[in-house]
């Protein structure tokens, strides 16, 4: 335990005043303990530090080839006159005949058309609408813990812990809730679920099309992604029966992936689009509240009920080169990282029942910890794609200097006996730590948890206003799942920030454990839409 003493914080919480017992009428307080993510940028593993490196070289042998050959070329044309160099064409070229001539070019022609129709081919994402629910839906804390009170589902000591999760949660009073949560009944049905993700889902889509002006019979790729909720026919089904879609378009419906999902997901559609040219994908990202409503009594299953509130996200995109003027922005990178192969890694998101055969999510206490290793893998492995050069040089080089010294250094530390002190220089604290601000002008982190949010600010450094979508959107919408890292993009564009050339970075973590990155660059300056959730 007292190696884990750093992961630990600490806080003074004000309980009020006492109403009954032997302290009644007297102020109390009471010491809460937390487990923060770990210090993960001190710690950075080199293997996935080289796996960047991988995926660099991979996609950028060209960077490395064609400058020494254009330095060649001028140094070899840089030494001739005008006079020679066409003296020289003229010499070179009379020798060969006119059928030679065009072989040559019919073969650089041929060549050149290869290299451009195998390349990947550029994914844009035309547009995007998140989910705004009625306001009837809209629930302010102590109306939550009232409905949840209402249904008659929960006892004191229950509705009490919910009460201090969800004041601590940086949620605020203006969430959205389905009704069926204050019902006596089980709101775990396929009927509720159902309608809960008509609702959703249909509302996102709608304004989708309409901000496009796309017909959902001109979609070739659908990928829609819900956690929990997983009906036959499944919601892609739903999707394609509700907008009459055509036959032949290619569905996929994954379930069970967290809130991560919304990259996979997206990451799914690129490769459909890579590999069927023009053509439209859409890519529908949600969570069922009601169907995942946890009504029993054991906590770590309650705190998902504090958190989790109503959302959808549509995305349409694109493969079209000539959609290249009208997108809005343009895909960089997805990384992908995935833990599930540490037990502790699979189970600390585990959908299982209680001792009342409740069915709940249950979230462990490791959680932070194991998140912050997954955090750490996925951006070590980002850094070489998207850091400016001095800035994986400084890391790159201080990072192998650290290991080669520590791993140099480790055996003659206790090897003395009582002879000579070391002369050795002194040991680095830490290693240079990138500056991803350098990398992205904007951040969308999912919107997971107040105390999630602060840990990643303090780790990476980041400025408040570097946090302000996430953190706005915590407390706006919840945590809407999958969908939250396009609520914090929408509401970039409602304060018009996002300018032509900037780099987005959306970063989402869920139950696996999963950690996924996205990278846009923007095509243009995003004035304010005329649809946005953000938009009161």
């Amino acid at each position: 335990m007292a190696g884990e003493q750093h992961l630990l914080s600490t806080e003074i919480v004000n309980r009020g005043i006492e109403s009954s017992g032997p302290d009644a009428g007297s102020l109390t307080f009471s010491v809460r303990v937390r487990r923060r993510l770990p210090d993960f940028v001190q710690s950075v593993n080199l293997k996935y530090v080289k796996l960047g490196y991988h995926y660099l070289i991979n996609h950028g042998i060209y960077l490395a080839t064609i400058p020494v050959l254009v330095l060649v070329f001028s140094a070899e044309v840089g030494s001739l006159s005008r006079e020679e160099l066409w003296r020289k064409l003229w010499d070179s070229t009379a020798s060969y005949d006119l059928a030679t001539v065009l072989a040559f070019f019919g073969v650089f022609v041929f060549t050149l058309s290869v290299y451009f129709m195998s390349r990947p081919r550029s994914i844009y994402l035309i547009d995007f609408a998140c989910y705004k629910p009625h306001d009837d839906l809209k629930v302010s804390k102590e109306r939550f813990i009232e409905l949840a009170r209402k249904s008659g589902k929960f006892d004191e000591a229950s509705l009490e812990f919910q009460k201090r999760i969800v004041g601590s949660s940086g949620i605020g009073d203006e969430t959205y809730v389905p009704k069926s949560i204050a019902s006596s009944e089980n709101t775990s049905t396929m009927k509720e679920g159902r309608a809960e993700a008509s609702m959703v889902m249909f509302g996102a889509l709608d304004e989708l099309f309409e901000k496009t002006h796309i017909r959902p019979k001109d979609v070739g790729v659908l990928v829609v992604n819900c956690s929990i909720f997983n009906p036959t026919p499944s919601l892609s089904a739903m999707i394609i029966n509700h907008y009459k879609m055509r036959g032949n378009i290619l569905s996929f419906n994954l379930g069970g992936m967290g809130c991560s999902a919304g990259i996979i997901a997206l990451d799914l559609a690129r490769d459909m689009l890579q590999a069927n040219p023009n053509n439209y994908a859409v890519v529908v990202s949600t969570e069922m509240v009601g169907y995942n409503w946890y009504p029993g009594r054991q906590r770590s299953m309650l705190i998902p009920n504090c958190f989790f509130r109503m959302g959808c996200s549509a995305l349409l995109l694109s493969n079209r080169r000539r959609d290249y003027r009208r997108a809005k922005y343009r895909l960089e990178h997805i990384v992908r990282t995935h833990k599930g192969a540490d037990d502790r890694s699979f189970r600390c998101v585990y959908q299982e029942e209680d001792e009342q055969r409740f069915k709940g999510l249950k979230v462990s206490k490791e959680l932070m910890e194991i998140g912050g290793d997954a955090l750490k893998t996925n951006i070590t492995t980002l850094g070489p794609l998207v850091l400016p050069f001095s800035e994986q040089l400084l890391f790159f080089a201080t990072l192998v200097w650290r290991h080669l010294y520590l791993g140099g250094g480790g055996g003659g530390a206790g090897a003395g006996g009582g002879g000579s002190t070391s002369t050795a220089s002194p040991r680095p604290t830490k290693p240079y730590i990138p500056d991803y601000k350098l990398a992205f002008e904007h951040f969308c982190v999912h919107a997971a948890s107040k105390s999630v949010l602060d840990e990643l600010q303090r780790n990476l450094e980041l400025s408040d206003k570097n946090m302000e979508a996430s953190r706005m959107t915590l407390h706006r919408f919840g945590n809407t799942s999958s969908s939250s890292i396009w609520y914090e993009l929408a509401f970039l564009e409602a304060k018009e920030r996002v300018k032509r050339g900037d780099r987005v970075w959306q970063i989402a973590f869920g139950s696996g454990f999963k950690c996924n990155s996205a990278v846009w660059r923007s095509m243009r300056t995003i004035r304010k839409p005329l649809k946005n959730p953000w938009l009161d």
